[in-house]
């Protein structure tokens, strides 16, 4: 992907420019149609009261710790996988998590691509 060779700062604009998921820019409706679809597909627009509070509070202390949001291709994944991996790579260190951010940009360009292909 293009992003690798960029420098470090504009790789970090590029993580940066990303939603939170099941943040305040979905329940506001603002997300792109594809985002809206991605995190729709996984129940992330269907939460309980409880599941938006504990997506809110891992997306503070992530971003907290890591200085940039959390990045998954969430794409055929549910909203309890989406917790599990959101709980697990809140441990990693920045260094992992900034190499896994761009990891998933990359994975969720590919998933798009592929789905404006035709059949």
């Amino acid at each position: 992907m293009v992003a690798r060779a960029m420098p470090k700062d504009d790789k970090l604009a590029l993580i940066r420019a990303h939603p939170d998921l099941a943040g305040r820019l979905a329940l506001a409706k603002g997300l792109t149609v594809d985002s809206t679809k991605e995190q729709g597909g996984a129940g992330l627009d269907r939460l309980t009261p409880a599941e938006l509070e504990r997506f809110t509070q891992l997306n503070e202390s992530y971003k907290a710790k890591f200085g940039f949001p959390f990045i998954m291709a969430v794409k055929g994944s549910t909203k309890d996988e989406i917790l599990a991996a959101f709980e697990r790579r809140i441990g990693h260190t920045p260094e992992t998590e900034f190499a896994e951010a761009l990891t998933q940009i990359e994975k969720i360009a590919l998933l798009r691509l592929r789905d404006r292909l035709p059949a």
